[in-house]
């Protein structure tokens, strides 16, 4: 009956989870299914300890009778092949099929977190009535015989029942979750992913049940043998059996020790007396937790609100130690109004790259947001040629990144004015950035336009807190990190290299104008004072040449032979000044002279006093 009710429920709750898109519902199916193979496994040992047991009793019989006396000269493994079957299921069969539970389990909570992330969360409105219609249905089904099995397993000591009972009281209990969250998400607005939540839920859950199918794989190894002594079945999973029947707990938790320690520590006084005294250990324990929350302590630099039933109560909490109601009939919320905070706006930081201190345009370093900046418009060659071509609109993308810090002023406003302060906040923050940036010129905030950017954008932004009572203090806005977008980085920055290379050749035009005219107006200059000197210089001449032949005269009148010998000879001496000379100093010889036009001699050799010997007479 239970395989057949874990075999029905399992198919069915698959079919109408995929019938109503329901992600809990079909990993509720994979739960119902796993301890389907539970019980038909654990079906299959009691048929084999049954065929055991009838086969002692055969045996038992014919021990009486006489004629059989010789059947026991045989050997023991001839004797009884039902206990060899059931013996060697046990030792070969039971720990690979829990190796494969526990693979199944293992790889089910992994799948089924890797399908959930990528799942589309789309229940249908229109069918969630009978999802939770019949999953309802399904958990009545399995409660009742999960009960029943439980309770048989426990008064007849059919211990092979209790990992199926236990199996069909968790799937009852999924279900009836699975139930819960499809009408919760189909009629609640406040949670529209409870059925989602739920499959995360499942989820873990699969996954810490495969976490003490290993454990309980790894202590089988260690665990003490005793002749005699039934074991537990291995697939059996105690927290399963734990989350379909919670009060259980004690008795799970004795059976537990008794099996792994090999000797009864339920017998023990300590077990006895800590199994009476648990019910006061427990209300003790919750009487001081209770009386722990009636004591708030807030720490410098804080401040807190006192609720009472979800409404304000009195002023401010200041720092310090405070009495109050117990929980949950007064809750403090505390605020760190003291302290800057600091959120960010246009990008998150990215812990991949927040190691690099060299940063690049063209290599993404955070996940940054690209914001439309306006810009003045260019009219190229083309477009006065042609007025009718279609031209690039006056904007262009850009990357600009807004640390912005504060501190809140009015804790009341902050709390209570606004659902969440912190995201209206930087919601206003981001609304201002987009609206100053399409208002602001593309080359002003790449170059000198920062700071004045940052001050019309702190005051924009506290001015739109203020008009939202925010009770928020803007303190500082940073604009930036500004440059495009990555995957034109490149581009522009060949763009704005031909930009300088331009203006670098225009700067080298001027200045090859400006020496030019300097060299010009130089060489002018220079010519004019030349031509200026050339003429005093030929004035001066003619006077002193008039003056000589002025006081010339008088010396050609006192000695006319001599003023023409002198004349002459000093015209003689300017004139063979430059010239090279020869000397000959005999007379009484008739030399032959050959003139070779050759310069042989360097200019500067003959140059000074030169001493000829006298002629050897």
């Amino acid at each position: 009956m239970n395989v057949l009710a874990l075999l029905v429920v399992g198919a069915a709750g698959f079919g109408v989870a995929r019938y109503a898109s329901s992600l809990a519902g079909q990993i509720a199916a994979a739960y119902v299914g796993i301890g389907f193979l539970v019980a038909l496994v654990g079906w299959f040992q009691m048929r084999l300890e049954e065929r055991e047991r009838l086969e002692k009793l055969e045996l038992e019989d014919m021990a009486r009778t006489k004629a059989s006396a010789a059947l026991f000269e045989a050997r023991e493994a001839e004797l009884f092949p039902a206990q060899r079957s059931r013996q060697q299921f046990e030792r070969y069969f039971v720990p690979g099929f829990t190796a494969l539970l526990f693979l199944l389990q293992l790889g089910g909570a992994y799948a089924f977190w890797r399908w959930l992330n990528n799942s589309v969360i789309s229940l249908n409105p229109s069918r969630w009535m009978v999802a939770a219609a019949l999953f309802g249905t399904f958990f009545l089904v399995l409660f009742i015989l999960g009960r029943f099995t439980a309770t048989i397993a426990r008064l007849e000591d059919h211990r092979l029942l209790r990992p199926g009972g236990s199996h069909l009281l968790l799937g009852a209990f999924l279900c009836a979750l699975t139930a819960a969250g499809v009408a919760t998400a189909a009629v609640s607005s406040d949670w529209p992913k409870a059925d989602y939540y739920v499959a995360r839920v499942f989820c873990v859950l699969l996954a810490v049940i495969a976490a003490e199918t290993l454990v309980n794989l790894i202590l089988e190894i260690y665990r003490p043998r005793m002749k005699g002594k039934v074991a537990r079945p291995l697939y059996e999973s105690r927290l399963v059996g734990l989350l379909g029947q919670p009060e259980g707990l004690v008795t799970t938790a004795a059976q537990a020790l008794d099996y792994q320690f090999g000797f009864k520590v339920s017998d023990t006084w300590f077990y006895r007396f800590f199994e009476r005294a648990l019910v006061w250990l427990i209300l003790l324990q919750a009487g001081v937790l209770l009386l722990s929350t009636c004591v708030v302590f807030i720490e410098p630099g804080e401040q807190a609100l006192l609720e009472r039933f979800g409404k304000p109560v009195g002023d401010v909490l200041e720092p310090g130690a405070h009495l109050k109601l117990p929980w949950p009939v007064d809750r403090a919320y505390r605020f760190p109004t003291s302290r800057l905070q600091t959120f960010n706006v246009g990008f998150e930081p990215d812990p991949d790259h927040e190691a690099e201190k060299t940063v690049l345009w063209t290599v993404a370093h955070t996940k940054e947001e690209n914001f439309l900046v306006a810009g003045r418009e260019q009219r190229t060659l083309p477009d006065t040629e042609n007025p009718d071509a279609k031209r690039s609109p006056p904007v262009s993308l850009l990357t600009v990144s807004f640390p912005l810090t504060y501190h809140i002023t009015n804790l009341f406003q902050w709390a209570y004015t606004n659902a969440n302060a912190a995201q209206a906040l930087k919601a206003l923050a981001t609304r201002e950035a987009v609206r100053y940036l399409v208002s602001a010129d593309f080359m002003d905030v790449m170059s000198g336009g920062r700071s004045r950017a940052s001050e019309v954008l702190r005051e924009r932004i506290q001015a739109a807190a203020d008009a939202h009572q925010l009770g928020a203090e803007i303190v500082y806005i940073g604009v930036q990190d500004i440059h495009p977008p990555v995957k034109i980085a490149a581009d522009y920055e060949k763009v704005t290299g031909a930009i300088q290379k331009k203006e670098a050749k225009i700067l080298e035009a001027k200045a090859a104008a400006i020496r030019a005219k300097a060299l010009a107006e130089g060489q002018a200059f220079k010519t004019v004072r030349d031509a200026e000197a050339y003429q005093e210089r030929v004035a001066a001449r003619a006077a002193a040449q008039a003056a000589a032949f002025t006081n010339q005269i008088p010396a050609f009148r006192a000695a006319p032979d001599v003023y023409a010998e002198r004349a002459y000879l000093q015209t003689l001496t300017r004139g063979i000044a430059h010239a090279r000379k020869y000397v000959l100093l005999t007379t009484n010889t008739d030399d032959v002279i050959t003139y070779d036009l050759q310069d042989k001699i360097r200019p500067g050799d003959l140059e000074g006093n030169i001493t000829v010997p006298p002629p050897k007479k």
